[in-house]
């Protein structure tokens, strides 16, 4: 093998001229150094990001509880007291105080930050559950219900503050963003799928309680992971005396969307209920929700977000397929019609919630989104109470049926005169 030629300089031999004019050629070894390339599919990549799958997991396992409570409760109640009339009160009860202290608690998170308010808010929900639970247990008089659940109504917004997240970390890229708030809407809606039919084999398979016990514990531990992990938190934002969000060009129009939105949701669950009165109610009215989830996951995958006044258009135009099935009389029909209308659910809600953090202030983050839920919460407890009215007044089975319909179509009309589906188009 010839050497290379050299040559003396004053600092020592070099290479020849021919020899230094030739390209250097690195180690192959040095490749694997080379940043990996990217995921094709738009869900992987949001993964990539550090960090990211750790508070995801936190959040997923914090907020499955959500679904399990309500239905816990009820159970846990009625198997003491003979009384779902009882029940349903304290868990509305709950629900209600819940919609005032829901943006309080938004608002401590985003000017202390969510790991500091977010576990001891979490340690005193938890606290309240147990105290109900124990109430129960000795069939404490029926106050002493409604008092206690009043403890639980610290509850912060778990999916608002996941939300948080990813607004932070993709906040100038758009169509991540979008991608990241379909997951969300997906993960809710199998949270909700899952926790209720959970909840309700651990209480019926081992003591009335144990929903409760279970839930507790994965909220509590949850909320500890999800807080844990620092290096994706938002940072705390100057304290700003814009006042609430609600004074946001815009706002107030959209929480009264999502007030109509969320009559839609709570009709539908109890004229589905109503109608098909039999034990295959709930895997029926599972079906609308894993249309959503469905939908939310390919709707994820588009590179552009719709306007939020066509998700309303077509959200109208699918929640008349329950209608048309129940007319039939068929249990199969309503099946597949619920399904149809679940898939206008995720879309419009991806699109509201991105409306949400366009419209609030970045350092108001948590409080709007949690104001958005509080105003969905509100019109789920109203269409709750139309629904059930229908129900048990209405001139013929499907008839029911009619008042989600009517709420999307109230929802459109919202968005439609007041153009503040508008904000949503990029």
């Amino acid at each position: 093998m010839p050497q290379p030629d050299l040559t003396l300089t004053p600092a020592g031999p070099a290479l020849a001229p021919r020899y230094r004019d030739r390209p250097a050629v690195l180690p192959r070894h040095r490749d694997r150094h080379r940043p990996a390339a990217l995921p094709r599919n738009p869900y992987l990549r949001l993964f990539t990001h550090p960090g990211t799958r750790a508070f995801t997991a936190g959040n997923l396992i914090a907020r499955l509880p959500m679904g399990m409570f309500g239905v816990s409760a009820v159970i846990m109640i009625a198997a003491a007291y003979g009384s779902y009339a009882l029940a349903g009160a304290v868990t509305a009860t709950g629900l209600a105080v819940g919609s005032v202290t829901g943006p309080l608690i938004a608002r401590l998170v985003d000017r202390y930050g969510q790991a500091r308010i977010a576990v001891p808010a979490t340690a005193y929900a938890v606290l309240g559950h147990l105290v109900l639970l124990l109430c129960v247990h000795e069939k404490a008089p029926a106050w002493a219900l409604f008092l206690t659940t009043a403890v639980t109504a610290t509850t912060p917004n778990t999916g608002g503050m996941s939300r948080a997240r990813w607004a932070h970390l993709f906040r100038d890229d758009p169509d991540a963003l979008h991608t990241a708030n379909a997951f969300e809407q997906a993960a809710d809606e199998l949270c909700y799928m899952i926790g209720p039919v959970l909840a309700a084999v651990l209480c019926s398979a081992l003591f009335p309680e144990a929903g409760t016990l279970t839930a507790a514990a994965l909220f509590l531990g949850g909320v500890l992971v999800f807080a844990a992990q620092r290096s994706t938190e938002p940072p705390v934002a100057p304290r700003t005396t814009a006042g609430s969000p609600l004074r946001a060009p815009g706002m107030a129009p959209l929480l009264a969307v999502f007030l109509a939105t969320g009559a839609v949701f709570g009709s539908m669950e109890v004229v589905t209920l109503a109608y098909v009165d039999s034990p295959v109610a709930g895997p029926v009215l599972a079906l609308q929700a894993a249309g959503s989830c469905a939908a939310g996951l390919l709707y994820g995958r588009a590179r552009r977000t719709a306007r939020l006044r066509t998700c309303l258009a077509a959200m109208t135009v699918l929640m008349a397929m329950p209608l048309l099935a129940a007319s039939t009389g068929f249990l199969h029909a309503l099946a597949v019609g619920l399904l149809l209308a679940g898939m206008a659910t995720a879309p419009t809600m991806v699109t509201g919630m991105g409306l949400v953090q366009r419209l609030t202030p970045a350092a108001q983050l948590n409080e709007g989104m949690t104001l958005a839920v509080t105003a969905l919460l509100a019109g789920i407890a109203t269409g709750s109470a139309t629904g059930g009215w229908a129900a048990d007044h209405a001139p013929f089975a499907s008839f029911g049926f009619l008042i989600p319909v009517t709420a999307a179509a109230v929802a459109l009309t919202l968005c439609a005169t007041t153009g503040v589906g508008r904000r949503a188009a990029r």
